[in-house]
Formats: structure tokens, C-alpha cells, sequence
């Protein structure tokens, strides 16, 4: 099964822009831009790759533990998942800090955990990201 994304960019580095579009419409000539990316803290003024990654990142993940718990008979009622991804400029994406809070009737802690741990380590974006520290602090709601 392949996806696809889109980029165009114009023009140079810093005043450049770009957008980007996906095969699933979610994006569309969304715009991108230096600024967006390594200068605007509010994350308001366009997409970035990092956001992007940390979207992908915290719906595998909580795609990925929702399987594990209907598979040990204690559906979630609701997986709230967040990924932080950190760039370093001049070094590079260099974390993804998954934080989770869990509604997931008739699991203890100690089970929970166990599973939000495998879900971290074995969804596909968990793999793709093995060159990155990736982290979890996961809790029941």
C-alpha cells in the first residue's frame, strides 16, 4: 500500500514558500514556509514538516494501542495521543515525545503501560523514527 504527498517550493531558503498537497485531500496547497518552520513559536502561520511527522506519529501510535487493548479485551473508550517533535537547527529532528491519556474501562496500570509500550515500539511511525529518541508518558484518565 503506498501514499503520497506532495511539496512544491519556490524560490530560496528564507523567503521561499511552498505548499503541500495529499493524495487524501486533508491537504490542500496547504502552505509551508521557512518562517513557519524555524521561526514563528506559535505554530500559527503555516505547516511544517516536524508537525506533519508529529500528526503521523500520534495517530499511528494511538491506531496501534487501540489494537493491543481490543486484543487483551478492554477497548479504549477514548486514546487522546500527542507527539512532540523536536528539531535541533544545524542538527536535525531529534526526539518525539508521545504523551497519551487513556479511557480504557477494566485495565490496571501496570497492563496499560505494558501496552502502551508496545504500541510505542511497534507502530510503523515508531520504526521509521528508530534514528530519533522516541518517548512515552502515558496515563489513565
Amino acid at each position: 500500500m503506498d501514499r503520497h504527498a506532495t511539496a512544491v517550493w519556490q524560490g530560496n531558503l528564507k523567503e521561499g514558500k511552498g505548499t503541500i498537497d495529499t493524495q487524501s485531500g486533508a491537504f490542500s496547497a496547504s502552505p509551508y514556509s521557512f518562517k513557519a518552520r524555524f521561526e514563528d513559536e506559535s505554530g500559527k502561520s503555516a505547516t511544517n514538516p516536524e508537525e506533519l511527522i508529529a500528526a503521523a506519529h500520534a495517530s499511528c501510535f494511538a491506531m496501534q494501542l487501540s489494537h493491543f487493548l481490543a486484543e487483551n479485551g478492554t477497548p479504549a473508550d477514548k486514546l487522546e495521543a500527542k507527539a512532540v517533535v523536536t528539531l535541533v537547527p544545524g542538527t536535525g529532528i531529534t526526539g518525539s515525545a508521545l504523551t497519551l491519556k487513556g479511557t480504557v474501562p477494566g485495565i490496571d496500570d501496570a497492563k496499560f503501560q505494558e501496552l502502551a509500550t508496545k504500541a510505542k515500539e511497534s507502530c510503523p511511525v515508531s520504526k521509521a523514527l528508530g534514528a530519533i529518541d522516541v518517548s512515552l508518558d502515558a496515563k489513565l484518565a
